[in-house]
């Protein structure tokens, strides 16, 4: 029996960033009152005419950069004729013409390498009304009708659910980094059509190709990929791949099952036409270097630079790059001279279990970059030690209080040498057994005297100057 090899393309639609709708003054939000955000034109009602938001095109044409792709020396927007009952007008302003970007790639990491994904076309347009179906009732709601949308269509490239999750999680991030989308899925502001064929291996022609529809949340994309490639599997080992059809399905995230929703023998003829209220114009060389000049350092970029150049652990990297917030916060710890080591170990350790205890942003957070380097240069410069810097974390953020407040004299860590050298000294004089069996072999005593220092002291002892006092003090004591 021949290896199967899976063939997985995506159509993934997300929600673009933006005041107002593409072409509707409407807001542009997130709401959970329905038909809260709307205006007359996001309804269809006669009279009403586009405006396109500028905002979203030029957002569109900086992924369609990001992801290498040839842009059009003019910006078209046409009609794609479909009658929904989401769609108030009867059709959606898209574009198929000139798509904003065409032919592009996108470097992604993948199983400690780089896969090179494959894009078809990045396009911009309208989203459609949601629909809420009750037993004896469907309700319509108007706060999604116009929303911006990029629908970006990859080439059938992958041949795994775990590239396809890959490459999801990774252009999540670059969506949030370049600041067009908050690209949350929680918000339904991601969806994903998939289509998985099967080949036997060797093979150069691709099998039947099915469409899986509108699919919410990463996890979900896999199980449909997973079910829909071992439901095709079992009818090419059974000799029925002829049972295949080109169709469209729905997955069923209760039974994690696709389900046939309708056929799709030919490609729907959506009549596309030239949007005649919204006039073609040119997307300038100017316009296009300005827009290049505003793309961020994106995460793989940032991944070599975190391991090359920094020295961090690829598991450190990898945690700080994949949330665009933490690695913000990490930059801002760098630009103020922490070291990069230090602050990655109080993101990672610290802060980030600070705010996953609280269930909160870090741009929430009380602590800044400069108060972390407030706190980082009192432990350097010997005043508290590791220990009470932790202490004092808490407090900073349990009291919103500045740091200073929390360091005071009787809880700073005692680094005068002529002190330190006072209390060893008294400690070792009361202690002439146990210097005589250190002396006679018994080493591991040196750690019992460090225990005696920093009891005497209550902890506050700077424990580097006390190894260094007490090895200088031992070797002058003969017997």
């Amino acid at each position: 029996m021949k290896k199967i090899v899976p063939v997985i393309g995506i159509e993934m639609h997300c929600e673009l960033k933006s005041n107002s709708k593409v072409f509707s003054s409407a807001r542009n939000c997130f709401s959970e009152e329905a038909n809260s955000n709307i205006r007359p034109l996001d309804m269809a009602f006669p009279g009403t005419l586009p405006v396109v938001n500028k905002k979203c095109v030029k957002d569109a044409l900086k992924m369609a950069l990001v992801l290498n792709c040839q842009v059009p020396e003019y910006m078209y927007f046409d009609r794609k004729n479909y009658y929904y009952p989401d769609l108030p007008k009867g059709y959606q302003i898209t574009q198929n013409t000139e798509p904003v970007g065409v032919n592009g790639y996108l470097d992604i990491p993948y199983q400690n390498g780089i896969k090179k994904v494959l894009i078809h076309d990045i396009h911009l347009e309208e989203d459609s009304a949601s629909l809420e179906h009750y037993f004896d009732a469907t309700l319509i709601d108007y706060n999604r009708a116009g929303v911006p949308l990029l629908e970006l269509v990859t080439e059938p490239c992958f041949n795994s659910s775990a590239e396809v999750l890959a490459f999801l999680e990774y252009i999540k991030t670059v969506y949030q980094y370049c600041d067009v989308s908050e690209a949350d899925t929680k918000k339904g502001q991601i969806r994903c059509d998939v289509n998985v064929s099967i080949m036997p291996e060797g093979a150069t022609t691709l099998g039947t190709k099915v469409e899986i529809k509108n699919v919410n949340g990463f996890g979900n994309v896999v199980e449909a990929i997973e079910y829909e490639i071992k439901r095709q599997t079992e009818l090419m080992n059974a000799g029925k791949y002829d049972l295949v059809e080109q169709e469209t399905r729905r997955f069923d995230e209760e039974t994690g099952e696709t389900y046939r929703m309708r056929s799709k023998v030919d490609a729907i003829d959506y009549k596309y036409f030239i949007e005649p209220n919204i006039p073609k114009y040119k997307i300038t060389h100017e316009w296009l270097e300005k827009i290049k000049k505003e793309i961020p350092i994106l995460p793989l970029e940032r991944q070599k630079l975190y391991t090359t150049e920094y020295g961090l652990s690829e598991v450190d990297t990898n945690i700080i790059i994949k949330d665009k917030s933490l690695a913000d916060y990490f930059e801002e710890c760098l630009n103020l001279g922490i070291d990069a080591k230090v602050a990655a170990n109080w993101l990672i350790t610290q802060i980030l279990g600070y705010l996953n205890k609280k269930d909160l942003p870090i741009e929430k957070i009380y602590l800044t970059p400069s108060r972390l380097k407030e706190l980082i240069t009192y432990q350097n410069k010997g005043l508290i030690s590791s220990k009470q810097a932790k202490e004092i974390f808490n407090q900073v953020l349990t009291e919103e209080k500045e740091v200073a407040t929390f360091i005071k004299e009787e809880n700073a860590q005692i680094s005068d040498e002529d002190k330190l050298t006072h209390i060893i000294k008294n400690i070792l004089d009361n202690n002439p057994e146990q210097i005589k069996q250190y002396h006679n072999g018994k080493t591991n005593l040196f750690d019992y005297f460090v225990g005696q220092v920093m009891r005497e002291t209550k902890g506050k002892a700077n424990p580097v100057l006390t190894k260094e006092i007490l090895t200088k003090l031992l070797g002058e004591i003969t017997h």
